[in-house]
């Protein structure tokens, strides 16, 4: 099969090299020294935040007051949705006990991590939808103590949009922080909080080199890096809507790559004709974010018939993946690498962005080919458990002793064995 690029990803130019590594192990090093101090210092530094780092229910109350009810809303809207389809989720997840074989038990237990460490963003935009998607999942899941920090605005704090999520999905604690000094914090159970077992959500690339470096000692959702999004489209695809989406997608920022493969040139063409005005029409910064990320890393590809389009949607693994084509019930069924799937133009990414229930903390950069997104599976420990009773011991020792044996593990075989002597 051959395709054919009607336009091609050139690449980002080459950006001056930060050691963010360098710098992201310095302040995790301070931090751990110095404690809540250096936290402090660092958000005076880097937020040109003054206030309180705490966030108390008279200020929470306060932002909720501030806000129009119909905002107030939308915001429970979207988070009924939200917490809906993650109790969904949690309901599939099952503990069972099974007898293998006779005196045989084993079986699977379920337990929630019993703290989490959930960060919003807070730069260009105001995500009040991350702010639901990693504190509701966490709390259905079960977790008991919820920190949730988000970035403060200078004179500002926190908008109290985010503010109001943050309560509303059931955060035991906020804070008025952000970057990597947020995220030692949560991890080191500074300012009253339990050290996180977990760390979820997005964030830039200080952020998101702090959850690499704490992994191992504390868990993380995923590596994220930029946003992505394909869109596979056919002759009954609607070219305005497949090219607002690209645009929409691609306003998240320069580095943001959009692709779509189709097997229809005129539906490819008409595309590529609408962009250019629907990314002018756009304010600002969300113009120039766009238009970089479009110039740069936008691919327009001509497949051959479905099955290729298909095969550049496993190859490329998107974060979001659109289906704007016909026989849907034959894409949901052959598509595996994608982190969530948008089936029919009906539907869009900003629906799963923001509102329709499943979580917009997603893989970018192609690990959609080895995992999901977050989930309450990310705050559930599926562990096992076995008992042995009289029955089973006689070939049950008998074998793990050889294969101990086998292996040149003799005291294993021993241990087993010993069973068989003592306990029969």
């Amino acid at each position: 099969m051959t395709r054919e690029y009607l336009k091609k990803s050139v690449g980002l130019p080459p950006l001056e090299k930060q050691e963010t590594g360098k710098i992201v192990s310095a302040m995790l090093a301070r931090i751990t020294a110095e404690g809540e101090e250096a936290v402090r210092a660092f958000s005076r530094e880097l937020d040109g935040w003054q206030g309180d780092i705490i966030v108390g229910p008279d200020a929470l109350a306060a932002a909720a007051a501030r806000l129009p009810p119909e905002v107030k809303d939308d915001i429970r809207y979207a988070h009924g949705n939200i917490r809906a389809f993650a109790e969904a989720q949690r309901g599939s997840v099952q503990e069972f006990e099974c007898e293998l074989r006779p005196g045989l038990f084993t079986g699977q237990r379920v337990i929630p991590m019993k703290a989490a460490g959930c960060y919003v963003p807070g730069g260009r935009y105001s995500h009040v939808a991350s702010a639901l998607m990693s504190i509701t999942t966490a709390k259905v899941a079960g977790v008991s103590d919820i920190t949730a920090c988000s970035p403060p605005r200078p004179g500002q704090g926190i908008p109290d949009a985010i503010l109001f999520a943050m309560h509303l999905a059931g955060a035991d604690r906020v804070w008025a922080l952000g970057g990597v000094q947020a995220v030692a914090a949560m991890s080191g159970g500074l300012f009253g909080a339990m050290p996180a077992d977990i760390l979820v959500g997005p964030g830039n690339q200080f952020v998101a080199e702090a959850k690499r470096q704490l992994f191992g000692p504390v868990g993380i959702d995923m590596f994220a890096g930029p946003t992505d999004s394909l869109i596979l489209a056919d002759d009954t695809a609607d070219a305005e809507m497949v090219a607002l989406d690209l645009i929409g997608q691609a306003e998240h920022g320069h580095n943001s790559p959009v692709w779509l493969a189709t097997t229809h040139r005129p539906l490819a063409e008409e595309v590529l004709r609408l962009i250019p005005g629907f990314i002018a029409s756009l304010p600002e910064p969300n113009k120039s974010a766009a238009h970089q990320a479009w110039s740069a890393l936008g691919e327009v590809i001509i497949c051959s018939d479905r099955e290729d389009m298909a095969q550049v949607a496993d190859e490329y693994a998107p974060e979001h993946l659109h289906v704007q084509a016909a026989d849907l019930p034959w894409w949901l069924a052959r598509l595996q690498a994608y982190g969530s799937l948008f089936l029919g133009q009906e539907t869009t990414v900003p629906f799963g962005d923001k509102a329709s229930g499943p979580n917009h903390v997603l893989p970018t950069s192609r690990a959609a080919r080895y995992t999901g997104g977050l989930s309450v599976h990310k705050f559930l420990k599926t562990v096992t458990w076995q008992r042995v009773e009289t029955e089973a011991l006689p070939d049950l020792a008998r074998v793990s002793a050889a294969i101990s044996r086998l292996e040149g593990m003799e005291g294993h075989a021993r241990s087993a064995e010993i069973r068989l002597a003592k306990c029969l």
